[in-house]
């Protein structure tokens, strides 16, 4: 019985550890999506397409985080990275459709700053067991 306590806690600790280096990558591209969306965004370019260029950016950024630090990846890279950015492809499309309904109403068209980290937190989950299929073929 102590044995499976034993194996339980360190698929447990072994999770965790993960998750938190993931979001040390999420960290990473969610700043760097910050850094394009805002200017993006002050520039004129309306919120979903600005969201559309940032993530797209921050997606390449992330992918490469999570193949050296992150993930144990089972499988070629070019597969790893086609099933991880078609991943990221329906993150965009959530994060887009998101940022698309927040603008809907005037308190978010104000306040950006406040929809996209509803936004990221939202994505951060959908993308964290999504992608730890993909690099490691398995959810949890």
């Amino acid at each position: 019985m102590a044995d499976k306590k034993e194996i339980r806690r360190a698929q447990l600790t072994e999770l965790v550890s993960k998750k938190a280096r993931f979001a040390v990558g999420g960290a990473l591209a969610t700043g760097i999506d910050y850094l394009i969306y805002f200017p993006l965004f002050e520039q004129g370019v309306a919120p979903v397409k600005a969201q559309v260029i940032a993530y797209s950016v921050s997606v390449i950024v992330n992918f490469l985080f999570q193949k050296y630090f992150v993930f144990e990846q089972q499988g070629s890279t070019r597969a790893t990275f086609l099933w991880s950015m078609l991943v990221s492809l329906g993150g965009l499309v959530l994060s887009a459709g998101i940022i698309y309904v927040l603008n809907w109403y005037p308190f978010f068209q104000e306040y950006q700053l406040i929809a996209k980290l509803m936004t990221t937190g939202l994505v951060f989950f959908y993308n964290f067991y999504c992608k730890r299929y993909v690099f490691e073929r398995r959810f949890f």
